[in-house]
């Protein structure tokens, strides 16, 4: 009975978490409760899975931003991770959220002929298409994460690993309009890469949930490299506020952004909390906004785990023969209330 104990205690660890380490502390702790260590070696034989499972494994994988990016790196962080556990080799694309560079470094990923791609969705179904169907041809297996391209889904197969950008960005507004009181007449400013295919929608769907409510909304476009210097975005925001002095929310359409929401208010001579500054994501730099009083609301969509899954979705297609992870990473909100919560995990750059 205490084999079979021992059995299913290593597969669930392994299975459900895919974290290597798990199985050697189990093994520690089975010995150090009295088990025989040879019972312990042959449980962990019966699973059928070894350690680093995917050695062998090559994966190229998109973290979307620059090195240091507040959001990407979190991406990076989790891929880093899975690779660690699983045993698999990854090389690392930055691309500093520009979609034509991230066209070209898909086309040379494929070249590479890896086993697995896991790419950022930015720049949507029409532009991707066409390199899905050559890395479709090629044997390659495909995972998009951060933004979906459903059609290329539907086409040529692949995962995602990311929040629902329409629904995400829909409900924001709506906790928005709740959580801060807003009302019909009231003037908000939302930022976003307006038409860029896949991705504005997000933005748009809160700036829709706003109006819906009776909210006037003026979209403003977002600046070519803020996420790197969110000092670029200063100048376009000011004006924008200028001509409606009278804005009462800003909404941002990303943590590197959010997270400068006090440099903006000084900008614009605006104190805590006189201005409600909401948009997307979690960082330090939005954890200390939070309790200046800078920033009252952000939808988390868990970075961390969109660099982990993917990988993992990979290698077990690879390895196993699994079908491609499909996982929604949205968890919900982060506001005045409760981002202590979250606070520690932000901080250490997980969350």
């Amino acid at each position: 009975m205490k084999k079979i104990l021992l059995c299913l205690l290593v597969v669930s660890m392994i299975v459900v978490f895919s974290l290597v380490g798990c199985k050697a502390a189990v093994k520690e702790a089975a010995v150090e409760e009295g088990a025989p260590e040879e019972e312990v070696v042959v449980a962990e034989e019966e699973t059928g899975v070894e350690a680093m499972w995917a050695s062998g494994v090559k994966i190229r994988f998109f973290c979307g931003g620059d090195p240091g990016d507040a959001f990407a790196s979190i991406v990076y962080k989790g891929a880093l991770a899975a690779e660690q556990d699983l045993g698999c080799t990854v090389e690392y694309v930055f691309s500093g959220w520009n979609m034509e560079k991230m066209l070209d470094q898909l086309r040379e990923a494929i070249v590479g002929k890896p086993d697995g791609i896991a790419f950022m969705g930015h720049p949507g179904d029409e532009a991707v298409m066409p390199l899905a169907k050559e890395a479709y041809e090629a044997g390659i297996a495909m995972m998009y994460q951060n933004v979906d391209v459903p059609l290329v889904r539907a086409t040529y197969g692949g995962g995602y690993v990311g929040a629902i950008l329409d629904p995400q960005g829909r409900a924001l507004g709506k906790e928005a309009v709740r959580l801060l009181g807003l009302e019909p007449g009231d003037k908000a400013i939302v930022i976003s890469p307006w038409g860029q295919p896949g991705r504005y929608i997000r933005e748009e769907g809160t700036a829709l949930a706003l109006e819906e409510a009776g909210l006037i909304v003026s979209r403003i476009p977002d600046i070519e490299g803020m996420a790197t210097d969110p000092s670029l975005l200063t100048a376009s925001l000011s004006a924008a506020f200028l001509l409606e002095p009278d804005t009462k929310l800003i909404v941002y359409p990303g943590g590197q952004v959010l997270g400068a929401a006090e440099m903006y208010m000084e900008a614009i001579g605006k104190g805590p909390g006189e201005v409600y500054n909401i948009g997307f994501d979690t960082s330090p730099a939005i954890m200390d906004a939070f309790e200046k009083g800078y920033v009252q609301l952000t939808s988390d969509q868990q970075p961390f785990l969109q660099g982990y899954l993917p990988i993992l979705s990979l290698c077990l297609t690879k390895v196993y023969g699994f079908g491609p992870m499909f996982n929604d990473t949205g968890a919900g909100f982060v506001d005045m209330n409760n981002y202590a919560n979250v606070a520690e995990g932000a901080i250490k750059g997980y969350r």
